[in-house]
């Protein structure tokens, strides 16, 4: 899957009738439309509806325009359908609104996926894939509960500073992103090439946005939209096989150096 942003406009419009025990005809009727019209839309025939019939849908259903284009809403359970009704901002609780894919042993057991070096570049537009999923190292650790879920990134560079470079860090899922406490530690999937990061992460729920702090004090904080998440999974463990060196002259010039990018980042905004 590519990263342009899939459109569930035609399987939510039918789902959502089906739901409501409502033919073509008669929710056709119910919003002015044609049945010919209705028929399109949902068969995905029409790729550009304009903004006047997305705001009829959005009315008649009591659902948002965003939640009716980018939310796969056949994959949400009935509970998470009735959050999104009720008008909760599921965009800042994260992975409610999707289901995450994972893989199991033969036990029924979840596995924990491990992501490495070379798999990290597929990882973002993958993440909720089920096959790019399944198709990644899979172990299990006994010493994770058996409540959780778990996956193991490796580091590479200073991505993800203090952890050592080809450090493997596992994190548990954090579903829900505004239950997430002050500074807790936590690998950071964002959106981009340079997409993991491990900082300390504090939600601003006034402002919808995140604070994400390096245990390194040369790195600076700074701020990430929500829009630039895709997950967040709070550090449980990190397996070494060396032991972890001080900061050297070098890392505190790339510490500078990554400030200074997140600044002029900030000023193209």
């Amino acid at each position: 899957m590519s990263e342009q942003q899939k459109i569930f406009l035609s399987e939510n419009i039918g789902f959502l009738r089906k739901r409501r025990k409502l033919t073509q005809q008669q929710l056709a009727q119910l919003l002015d439309f044609t049945r010919e019209k209705m028929r399109a839309i949902e068969k995905g025939a029409t790729k550009n509806p304009s903004v006047e019939d997305l705001v009829k849908f959005s009315d008649f259903f009591k659902l948002s325009v965003d939640s009716l284009l980018k939310v796969n809403l056949t994959k949400l359970q009935e509970l998470q359908l009735r959050e999104l009704e009720a008008g909760n901002d599921v965009y800042m609780t994260g992975s409610r609104i999707r289901v995450l894919p994972i893989t199991v042993d033969v036990e029924n057991r979840q596995n924990c996926e491990y992501v490495p070096i070379k798999a990290k570049m597929g990882y973002s537009s993958g993440y909720n894939d089920p096959e790019y999923i399944s198709s990644l190292p899979k172990y299990n650790d006994p010493s994770l509960s058996r409540t959780g879920t778990y996956r193991t990134f490796q580091a590479e560079g200073d991505s993800m500073y203090p952890v050592p470079d080809k450090a493997e860090v596992t994190g548990a899922y954090i579903e829900n992103w505004l239950a997430i406490k002050q500074d807790t530690p936590c690998i950071v999937i964002l959106k981009g090439a340079n997409n993991f990061v491990f900082k300390l992460v504090t939600v601003n729920k006034n402002e919808k946005n995140f604070l994400l702090k390096s245990l390194n004090p040369l790195y600076k904080p700074y701020i990430i939209e929500v829009d630039d998440v895709l997950e967040f999974w709070e550090f449980k463990k990190m397996h070494l096989d060396r032991l972890p060196e001080q900061p050297t002259e070098m890392q505190e010039l790339k510490g500078m150096f990554n400030d200074l990018k997140i600044e002029i980042a900030k000023l193209k905004k």
